[in-house]
């Protein structure tokens, strides 16, 4: 790619719900812009992008797969990612990276939960978006109805720039708003040939009323237009597309296009769109990063002649090796070149340079801005780390990552697994900053922490598979939080004489409950530590910010509190850190004590599908399970369930569906909040 026009160059990723086509809409991509000569099935575990073995047995993208390809004169960099709530940091890593998103709705079911989630996401880092209305083919599509759900869901400005030619298994092709032409797709050479054709008669009057709507947004990008328009003035074709990729790249508008991605119709006219209106790199605001040798603000441009700054935002374990997918942000990188590491404040060498399709690596000698590519040889590289030019060290800002919430304990088989299973969980760990692990301090057992059942079953099964190593495990258990019902506050003097050495600290702390959602909050008044030394300041903010890492309960971490420090006399003769942590350590213990502790247990926010005659059984189990439903809407033949439910309650629940509903029912869900835990729980922790 060095050797292109970064105007030519696009960034971008696929989001969606799971099961809305993602992969099957990248596996066209690539079909039709002859990357590969055979579009495999999903279904079939044949799909070019799911190249994991899981993938393919479960028919689920499970990993983010970058890919490039060509189309006309355009590069594409390809991000595929999951849908499944368990492997969301795959969506926030990718949309860190990428300058655009093609996000993908199903016309029947249209925004799901997790299409929710990966659009808020997308939200957070301001990535511009282009809709496909896929599965147009689908009994019960209906494409008026999704953008309706994207106004009224997302809180977003869809603008539809096709009408459909047919509806349901009749859908053939669509009317192009802004050519007012027909494109018409054909099975014979699998979607290959599009025939372009004039607008039915009966069309007309509601093709011009949607054209119209589509040069008002427009107006809004270009005063030319907007003057042309109030004037009554025909606006030429070619006058449309660059007003409305302003409104695009400004994450103001969102044009959407109607596809049937498994039935080959729709995926050049997006691949159109996306070369006309997702930006390139050249067209996102420049980066701002951390000069940390001067502590200042630095502004990084997609200048492939200035210093390296590049961000880190995955990391794989390849083959035992760890593989480091890096985007460019300027500056350029080649094989042999010495990097800094703003995290581990290190100097690391690039051994080699690759740019990825799916799992296949084709080897490339240099990369410049706005590259998405993948190296060797930084063995100390973490996901979210920066890589600079030693000589100008920076950093970017990094990624936020969910909060996991089911644990599981395993142990090694044998005497051979036992050996090998530290250095295994530690190479999951590089690639997934959402999976933990820890020990047991009770049982002694290694604790796998993960986002979801699903998530801690491919991990154990990848150990297995990927790096041979055999695990028992016991049933999953959910991970909670803990809290205080009253406030309270604690005074503590430490004093202590060690190795002939006076070590003192004293601090007086108030703990506060606070409202479900709220999370941690620390209060240290400035006043308090005028008169500490610096490096002593901010042992205390770290102390505190550790304390709230564990409990008194059982060791998990707290939540919906206020923590403030009252008071922290400093005494330049024998104030020491070893003082003031111990004395932190017993005031945080003692207050949290004396506040009437309790646990919070997490809740999740659950979308359900039934056929209509089951909905009442399923109802009913929600109700046993602690569930409180949030609302319900009825289609033809099956209602969809919004409802919360305690995690504890959803372990096995999807055989509980299956078994009351015929097979026919489905549900996703996903981390909504912390909440009481029932009394049950409580005495089991002896609370009550």
């Amino acid at each position: 790619m060095a050797n292109h026009n970064l105007h030519q160059v696009r960034n971008f990723g696929i989001i969606s719900h799971i099961d809305a086509g993602k992969t099957t809409v990248s596996e066209r991509i690539l079909f039709y812009a002859g990357e590969i000569h055979k579009m495999g099935e999903v279904h079939d575990g044949l799909a070019v992008m799911d190249w994991m073995e899981q993938e393919q047995e479960r028919g689920i993208t499970i990993t983010a797969t970058a890919t490039n390809c060509r189309w006309k004169d355009y590069i594409f960099n390809l991000i595929d990612t999951p849908g499944h709530i368990d492997f969301t940091i795959e969506v926030e890593r990718s949309l860190r990276a990428l300058d655009g998103a093609v996000a993908i709705f199903s016309a029947v079911e249209g925004v799901q939960p997790q299409s929710e989630s990966v659009w808020h996401q997308a939200n957070r880092y301001q990535v511009p978006r282009i809709c496909l209305i896929n599965k147009m083919d689908r009994i019960g599509s209906d494409h008026q109805q999704v953008v309706e759900s994207i106004v009224k869901k997302l809180d977003a400005t869809p603008l539809l720039l096709q009408l459909p030619l047919g509806s349901e298994e009749n859908f053939h092709g669509v009317v192009d708003l802004i050519t007012e032409k027909t494109i018409l797709f054909t099975g014979d050479d699998q979607g290959q040939t599009m025939v372009s054709g004039e607008i039915p008669d009966d069309l007309r009057e509601v093709v011009q009323q949607q054209r119209e709507l589509i040069i008002e947004a427009a107006s809004d990008f270009d005063d030319s237009i907007l003057d042309d328009f109030l004037n009554g003035n025909p606006i030429a074709t070619e006058r449309i597309l660059p007003a409305l990729r302003k409104g695009v790249i400004k994450c103001q508008i969102y044009p959407v296009l109607l596809g049937s991605a498994l039935r080959n119709k729709g995926i050049q006219p997006l691949l159109d769109l996306i070369c006309d209106l997702l930006p390139s790199p050249l067209d996102t605001p420049p980066a701002t990063a951390i000069r940390l040798d001067k502590q200042e603000p630095w502004e990084v441009t997609t200048d492939p002649t200035a210093d390296l700054c590049a961000l880190a935002f995955k990391v794989l374990a390849d083959k035992g090796r760890k593989l480091s997918y890096l985007r460019i942000y300027s500056g350029s990188l080649k094989p042999g070149d010495s990097v800094y590491n703003s995290r581990t404040l290190e100097i690391e060498k690039v051994a080699r340079l690759f740019r990825m399709h799916a799992h296949k690596r084709e080897r490339i000698n240099l990369a410049i801005a706005g590259d998405i590519v993948t190296a060797t040889g930084l063995k100390n590289v973490l996901t979210g780390d920066t890589i600079s030019n030693p000589k100008l060290p920076l950093q970017l800002a990094g990624l936020e990552y969910p909060e996991p919430v089911v644990s599981l304990a395993v142990e090694p088989k044998t005497v051979d697994d036992r050996d090998k299973l530290p250095l295994a969980l530690e190479k999951l760990q590089w690639e997934d900053p959402t999976f933990l692990v820890k020990e047991d301090p009770e049982t002694g057992q290694t604790l796998l922490t993960g986002m979801g059942e699903l998530h801690l079953e491919v991990v154990v099964q990848r150990l297995k598979t990927d790096f041979g190593v055999e695990t028992q495990t016991g049933r999953p258990q959910v991970v909670y939080r803990e809290t205080i019902h009253c406030a309270t506050e604690q005074h503590e003097i430490f004093e202590r004489e060690i190795d002939g050495k006076i070590h003192h600290g004293e601090v007086k702390i108030r703990i506060n409950p606070t409202d479900r959602k709220s999370g941690i909050t620390i209060d240290i008044p400035e006043q308090l530590l005028i008169d500490w030394p610096p490096e002593l300041a901010a042992l205390i903010k770290e102390k505190l910010i550790l304390a709230c890492q564990s409990g008194q309960i059982a060791g998990y971490p707290l939540t919906d509190l206020q923590l403030s420090l009252v008071e922290a006399p400093y005494n330049s003769n024998n104030t020491t850190d070893l003082g003031i942590t111990a004395a932190i350590n017993k005031a945080i213990t003692q207050a949290l004590r004396k506040g009437q502790p309790t646990l919070l247990e997490p809740v999740m926010l659950l979308e359900l599908v039934s056929p209509s005659d089951y909905t009442g059984r399923v109802m009913s189990s929600l109700n046993q399970k602690r569930g409180q439903v949030g609302g319900m809407t009825s289609r033809p033949g099956q209602d969809l369930i919004r409802a919360t439910v305690p995690l504890l309650e959803m372990f096995g629940y999807m055989t509980e569906l299956r078994s009351a509903t015929k097979g026919q029912g489905s549900f996703t869900m996903e981390f909504s909040h912390f909440d009481q835990a029932p009394p049950e729980t409580l005495k089991k922790f002896g609370l009550l």
